[in-house]
């Protein structure tokens, strides 16, 4: 099937008229400090049936639905920017960061998990009827599909959520990104089952052959194929054209990994993402080209997919009230207690745990696609569909704010105590100012990943106005940075350091602390608290004179 001029032209108006309302719509969201995602999706419900199709049927049919070779030229696009946004979610991955999230992730992943699969099986299994079983006799099969819609998060729009709103890199991230990852392999897995049920399952494969295939996927990605990447990236980005040799790479990889996993039957999208994870893991993959790939993806092609969200279906036909409260009232319900539980009990604060648990309750495009399948396989009526779509566009517009909310709050109540890292105290050698700040900067840069030049330069800068050795052999370099979290590290000089303290003492307890531009209340109050402990005489010796890391920790938890 060719697609003619007159496709070619409907096509492009409709790329245009999406590109556009979804930029217009999300600087809107800015605007009042929420996530461009956000507009993104509301921009498409407009410009859907909903809205648009209601207000002015005729012009919204000829740019959208008057042919089916433009229909399906837009759900080529759409899909190919899913892909490519889970690809750059996971090239902003750091691996290492994932795997030492340990209990926290393993708690909220399970729980995060079971719950809201327990809640909605129950539910549908008991009360079929009542949430729009289209046959009776499919109660068990539409059940578990019921519990898996409800437990699966969508990684596209968490992982835009968290870009947006400028957490992708922190703790918290990290943390919902890992444990989103793991949510949607079982997920998926749970659904390639279900679908095996019905004779759907991928291209035939069965069910086991589906599980063993990702999981050798995902080891031979993350272990070896890591390794080879690491050690290829610097040959392309050194004998071919930069940029164009790199981005390349990444983006044929990105397509076969996704190629791959939706031919054995799981979704495209998460082997685009393995991928992502697998290069961007490497040291030598240039944070110009992260850059660049993101800008990219993340300001023409994500938009496309968010608004056509909107675009598939008409919330006033099939709209069933109960079904879509029944299904919401579940989806937060489910989420947001299982993944704040099991955040709570893997050792997050109160805040920080409904943080997470409403950012794992964004279910956005994966509902979506769950839901297609199964009205495609007659599982469901379209009233169940509407519902989903419904269920998925109300969680992921909840998210951003709730989690804006109880991110602030956290900030707000944060002390220096909770942000102590074994990892980022240590014992130093170094001689001068100089010397030891680039050491603790070195420090920050490789464990978070940020711009070592960048810091260093904002960190002399504040060190040139006035000296910030505070007394009592201590020195507290600082400065404001683009960044989303506090970072701080700490270095021990047993002999001391010239930070020309007023009282003439030697620095020897040097603390670098780097808080968010955004947040200059934040700075002032920890520094605060961080001179408050240094008032004792006896204390700081004692801390001084601290023979190893932990006891250094206890010692300074305790002045």
């Amino acid at each position: 099937m060719n697609l003619t001029p007159e496709d070619i032209t409907r096509f492009l108006i409709a790329i245009s008229v999406m590109l556009f309302a979804a930029k217009v719509f999300g600087e809107l969201m800015r605007l009042i400090k929420q996530p461009s995602v956000v507009g993104e999706i509301l921009a498409g419900i407009i410009l859907g049936p909903t809205v648009f199709g209601t207000i002015a049927p005729d012009m919204f049919n000829a740019i959208f639905t008057n042919s089916k070779s433009t229909d399906i030229a837009i759900d080529g696009i759409t899909n190919l920017a899913v892909i490519m946004l889970l690809l750059v979610s996971g090239l902003e991955v750091n691996l290492s960061l994932v795997f030492k999230q340990g209990k926290t992730a393993l708690y909220t992943s399970v729980i995060g998990m079971v719950f809201p699969f327990a809640i909605g099986f129950l539910a549908a299994y008991f009360f079929p009827e009542f949430l729009g079983i289209k046959d009776p006799s499919l109660t068990l099969i539409f059940a578990l599909f019921v519990g898996t819609a409800l437990s699966i998060t969508a990684l596209p729009v968490v992982a835009r959520t968290l870009m947006d709103l400028n957490i992708f890199k922190t703790q918290i991230g990290f943390l919902i990104i890992a444990s989103a990852m793991f949510n949607d392999l079982i997920g998926w897995l749970v659904f390639s089952f279900i679908l095996g049920m019905l004779g759907q399952s991928g291209h035939g494969f069965d069910i086991s052959i589906i599980v063993t295939s990702t999981l050798v996927f995902i080891a031979f990605m993350l272990i070896i194929g890591r390794k080879i990447f690491n050690r290829i990236i610097p040959f392309i980005q050194n004998k071919t054209t930069y940029p164009g040799g790199i981005l390349n790479f990444i983006f044929i990889l990105g397509f076969l990994g996704a190629a791959f996993t939706e031919y054995i039957g799981i979704h495209a999208i998460f082997g685009a993402f393995i991928v992502g994870i697998a290069i961007g893991d490497s040291a030598h993959l240039k944070e110009q080209t992260r850059e660049m790939v993101q800008q990219f993806v993340t300001n023409i092609f994500a938009p496309l997919f968010f608004v056509s969200i909107g675009l598939r279906v008409n919330f006033i036909t099939s709209f069933d009230f109960m079904i879509v409260l029944i299904f919401v009232v579940l989806a937060f319900a489910g989420k947001v207690i299982g993944c704040g539980l099991g955040a709570y009990w893997g050792g997050m604060k109160k805040d920080e745990a409904l943080a997470i648990g409403f950012g794992m309750n964004s279910r956005g495009a994966m509902e979506i696609v769950l839901g297609i399948l199964a009205l495609q396989a007659g599982l469901i009526h379209e009233r169940v569909f509407v519902a989903l779509v419904i269920m998925a566009l109300v969680t992921s517009l909840s998210s951003a704010p709730f989690m804006s909310y109880f991110i602030k709050r956290f900030k707000n109540s944060i002390d220096i105590n909770s942000l102590l890292r074994p990892d980022l105290v240590f014992f130093t050698n170094s001689d001068s100012k100089e010397s030891v700040i680039e050491e603790l900067i070195r420090k920050l840069s490789e464990r978070y990943k940020l711009d070592y030049t960048y810091i260093k330069s904002e960190v002399m800068k504040r060190e040139s106005i006035i000296s910030t050795g505070l007394g009592n052999h201590l020195a507290l370099p600082h400065a404001k940075i683009k960044i989303s979290e506090v970072h701080f590290a700490i270095a021990v000089s047993k002999e001391g350091i010239n930070f020309e303290s007023l009282d003439e003492k030697p620095a020897k307890i040097i603390i670098l602390l780097l808080t968010p531009f955004d947040h200059p209340e934040l700075q002032l109050r920890l520094i605060s608290e961080i001179s408050k402990k240094f008032k004792d005489e006896e204390s700081v010796k004692e801390l001084i004179e601290s023979g190893d890391i932990n006891n250094f920790i206890t010692n300074f938890k305790a002045l």
